[in-house]
């Protein structure tokens, strides 16, 4: 076999069964290769913002990585945007791009480039290919590193002769575990509950899953502490019946008014608090002056065992955890009264008809703002969030989702303007036949 289809057979042999692609002339192999894999679904994109956004939306649902391909430089420019939001949601990605063949390199061809100069600052994870059996072994590496916990963006670069000449080796890989919070973490976070001012536990990325957010609830309930969200996550497991922590403020003067009577804030899953942008005499860093962050959990550290070591440590402290979390979202569906189809109106609209178990994917800007806690009561679902700040993530991301679980309704909401960026999604969609409802939001501004 050649070079391609030792890498794919390898990676199906893996796990990886979804490709989305938007390949050329170098990837031709690739795509007989790919093709001829009976395991592995490909989905066409027109554009690569499509392909890398869809491959976010898959990793975020499914928990393990798609395989992209993208063709050479210039095509991996026009996709980086969307795997500059994957790499800020932790979303594993399997980034494959093509490039000429290695000794064509030389003659400057109209669409040579420095490929992994691109691929660099979007990338946690990069490497190039060698030979044809080296495709294999980076192929390989690259999905491990894709799946190093939360997830990563893993890019391998293929020269086209080293996936035309033979290969002679086929190999898998297993998903390594999840790494573990020290145990003074525990402790410090264990301390810092037991002190009497008012306490904040921060979440975000996987701390924001339902089993997460029950023993981060549990936790509250016994300490008095408040459970509050990152503003913009990867996917929090909400609804009626499911622990609620408030979301912090978009606006940097509003987040940091709610942030600022916290004397301890101990941090699972995420970073500490910043403004989204810089502003004239504004603060950047959002926690109250004289406010150390607890860092219990980072984003890269497994917050189910951080939670339950914790858990533990209380509890031998003598202070009451429940089984059950108690404080949780009550089921609530808000009035939507006659007039303009105004975003708050378009929240109460959507609590009122999604079905159970929707996943909503959420480029709606500043729009969504106003739409998400009017959905808060309503039937459980997952709601992705821009992590990254690059709008045209909602459609492709939607995409995404919906390869992943097939048997789940997702929701678009989509700003007019963040719309137009990725608008070929709506091809995809239609193409592969998905069970997606895309809401546009068109206010008409930039507002």
């Amino acid at each position: 076999m050649n070079g391609a289809e030792a890498l794919i057979q390898s990676l199906s042999e893996s796990g990886v069964d979804v490709c989305f692609a938007n390949p050329g002339t170098s990837e031709m192999q690739l795509v007989a290769a790919i093709d001829g894999q009976k395991n592995m679904r490909a989905v066409l994109g027109l554009f690569e913002g499509v392909v890398t956004g869809a491959a976010d939306g898959y990793g975020r649902m499914a928990d393990k990585p798609a395989l992209t391909l993208l063709h050479v430089g210039a095509g991996l420019a026009n996709g980086c945007a969307n795997l500059h939001n994957a790499k800020r949601a932790y979303s594993p990605v399997l980034n494959m791009v093509g490039d000429h063949a290695s000794y064509h390199l030389q003659y400057d061809a109209p669409l040579t480039s420095d490929v992994a100069g691109v691929a660099r600052p979007f990338s946690d994870w990069l490497a190039t290919s060698k030979s044809s059996d080296d495709l294999v072994k980076v192929g390989t590496d690259a999905l491990r590193a894709a799946l190093q916990f939360p997830g990563q963006v893993a890019t391998f670069i293929a020269p086209a002769d080293h996936a035309w000449d033979e290969a002679n080796l086929t190999l898998n890989t297993e998903p390594p575990e999840a790494p573990r919070t020290s145990q003074s973490k525990v402790e410090a976070a264990i301390n810092a509950l037991g002190h009497d001012g008012p306490t904040a536990i921060l979440l975000g990325a996987r701390a924001l899953r339902e089993d997460a957010l029950a023993m981060a609830g549990r936790i509250a309930d016994g300490t008095g502490a408040k459970l509050i969200s990152e503003t913009f996550s990867t996917r929090l497991q909400r609804g009626a019946g499911r622990v609620a922590p408030e979301r912090i403020p978009y606006f940097g003067e509003l987040a940091a008014d709610f942030l600022k009577n916290f004397e301890q804030v101990i941090i699972v899953g995420t970073t500490p608090p910043v403004s989204f942008f810089a502003y004239p005499d504004k603060p950047s860093w959002l926690l109250p002056d004289g406010v150390e962050p607890v860092i219990l959990a980072t984003p890269h550290e497994c917050p189910l065992d951080a939670l339950s070591r914790t858990i533990d440590g209380l509890k031998e402290k003598g202070v009451d955890i429940a089984d059950r979390p108690k404080n949780v979202q009550a089921s609530m569906i808000p009035p939507v009264d006659d007039g303009p189809l105004h975003p708050v109106a378009v929240g109460g609209v959507l609590a009122e008809l999604m079905p159970d178990n929707a996943i909503i994917s959420d480029g709606a800007a500043t729009a969504g703002l106003a739409i998400f806690p009017m959905t808060a009561g309503t039937k459980h679902h997952d709601w992705m969030m821009l992590t990254g700040g690059a709008i045209g993530q909602g459609l492709p991301v939607g995409i995404g989702a919906a390869i992943a679980c097939p048997d789940r309704k997702v929701i678009c909401l989509e700003a007019d303007g963040s719309a137009m960026y990725t608008i070929q999604s709506l091809w995809t969609m239609a193409r592969e036949n998905l069970d997606i409802t895309t809401v546009i939001i068109n206010n008409g501004s930039y507002a």
